[in-house]
């Protein structure tokens, strides 16, 4: 068997840079750990912290096909981050001019969450501690 520490990181592929590059350090408050340009792929990487933890790695390419998400696809569901409060998190994320769902309640854990898109409609929750 094998052992595994904790995931490493998350690499979500984005159309826009400079747009995704803003939501997810101006309104999700992510730290720039690096920034590189490759040229020879006209491609940014950016690479990204939450609480001095590395977790996503942002990356452009000219021209990337669109991923459906709705209705649910194959694959990766949706990102979930963790915070304190769901009200004030949704206040605030509305407040960016970012649209945000409904707050509901888990049915097994009683816990707050609601979904918000990025960017590139790639589906974000926030959940409640």
């Amino acid at each position: 068997m094998i052992t595994l520490n904790k995931i490493h990181h998350i690499a979500i592929l984005c159309s826009d840079y400079e747009k995704s590059k803003h939501f997810y350090t101006s309104i999700l408050g992510l730290t720039i750990v690096q920034e590189i340009y490759r040229k020879e792929r006209q491609s940014y990487k950016l690479d990204l912290a939450l609480n001095g933890d590395y977790i996503i790695e942002l990356f452009s390419f000219p021209n990337p096909p669109q991923r459906p998400s709705r209705p649910e696809a194959a694959g990766l569901r949706h990102l979930a981050f963790e915070v304190n409060n769901v009200q004030e998190t949704r206040e605030y994320i509305i407040s960016k001019e970012c649209t945000a769902e409904e707050i509901r309640i888990d049915e097994f854990t009683e816990k707050k969450f609601f979904f918000m898109s990025d960017p590139d409609n790639t589906p974000i929750e926030f959940y409640e501690r």
